[in-house]
């Protein structure tokens, strides 16, 4: 009789989370746009387009938007072994993981029943 032979995965440092600080996201009004005014009672003018590391963006964005967020549109870290200008995108799996989970959990925190992300 064989044994069937057991597969597992391995993800070192799970339960070793990132301890993130709350953030205060400044405006830079040289890079901002608004319209002058309004059109209709029914435009919104609190878009925003945030540079900078998305895990820290959200945190920032948690205390005021938890559960209010219809869309996000967010470049993860897809872990493609490459590495770029302006991060490494060859990292270890496991950490890569670490990585995904923690944005994940914001953004599920963010997103309103009706929301969604990309």
């Amino acid at each position: 009789m064989n044994k069937k032979q057991k597969l597992e995965l391995t993800w070192i440092g799970k339960d070793n989370r990132a301890r993130l600080e709350p953030r205060i996201l400044l405006e830079g009004k040289e890079k901002s746009y608004h319209a002058k005014t309004r059109v209709s009672d029914h435009d919104i003018f609190d878009n925003r387009l945030i540079f900078g590391d998305n895990l820290l963006a959200l945190k920032a964005l948690e205390q005021e938007f938890a559960g209010k967020v219809k869309c996000i549109f967010i470049d993860p870290p897809y872990n493609t072994g490459s590495a770029f200008t302006h991060y490494d995108d060859g990292i270890e799996h496991s950490t890569w993981l670490s990585l995904m989970r923690d944005r994940l959990e914001l953004l599920r925190r963010l997103l309103s029943e009706d929301g969604s992300s990309g």
